[in-house]
């Protein structure tokens, strides 16, 4: 009901994810990020607190490879799962446990990994994968959504997606970018519009949280 693309940009070392699901508000049970430590996706029949679970070995000094050990040895169901997680070398691991849903599977990248389950075909993580690695973008958040969208072009899920949601850490503790379209006719072109609304002011709020005396002001009614 998923497909998802994890990715650390080697150049920042910024964790992102996009996500999409023909399920309601998908983000907010499959996505998880930790500044400098990782990002991990807990999706298929979905287990939302394997995601902490898996940062949590990370933070603990354990790899990608042994923070999935870590959390299928944690779960009783784990054949249920598909876990995917990227540590802070960019390491990538991965779990798809043997009931995951339709078609289903995983594409790794450089420093990425695509997962999902009830695809219409393998070929959509492949694209999800090249989508991201191709994009000329500037911004991460741009390729990532990239990522998703050639997705969606190769096929996407084998029914209608619902949902999606694309989050970044970097240079603060919080999502420094954190979107969802928690249910939607076209999730995709929700997200596209709230990508193009929130980049020009991302470092403006960045900057009004770390450095509020010299921060730009919001120019708003009432911000006389």
């Amino acid at each position: 009901m998923t497909f998802s693309l994890a990715a650390r940009d080697p150049a920042t070392g910024a964790f992102g994810m996009v996500i999409s699901s023909s399920s309601p508000a998908v983000a907010s049970r499959c996505l998880h990020l930790r500044a400098s430590v990782g990002v991990a996706a807990s999706q298929n029949v979905t287990n939302p607190a394997l995601g902490p679970l898996l940062l949590d070995e990370l933070e603990a000094g354990g790899s990608a490879v042994t923070a999935i050990a870590a959390a299928v040895a944690a779960d009783a169901h784990s054949d249920f799962r598909q876990l995917t997680v990227i540590d802070a070398e960019g390491r990538v691991a991965t779990h798809t446990g043997s009931q995951a849903l339709g078609k289903f599977g995983v594409s790794v990248g450089d420093q990425a990994v695509a997962a999902g389950n009830m695809l219409r075909g393998l070929d959509v993580l492949d694209a999800m994968v090249g989508g991201y690695a191709g994009s000329t973008a500037e911004t991460f958040e741009e390729r990532l959504l990239a990522g998703v969208l050639a997705a969606l072009e190769a096929g996407g899920e084998a029914g209608p997606v619902r949902s999606a949601g694309l989050s970044v850490v970097e240079g603060a503790e919080w999502r420094v970018t954190d979107l969802r379209v928690d249910d939607s006719d076209d999730p995709a072109a929700e997200l596209t519009r709230l990508l193009a609304l929130w980049l020009p002011q991302k470092h403006d709020y960045l900057a009004r949280a770390l450095h509020p005396d010299g921060a730009p002001s919001y120019g708003v009614p009432g911000d006389e």
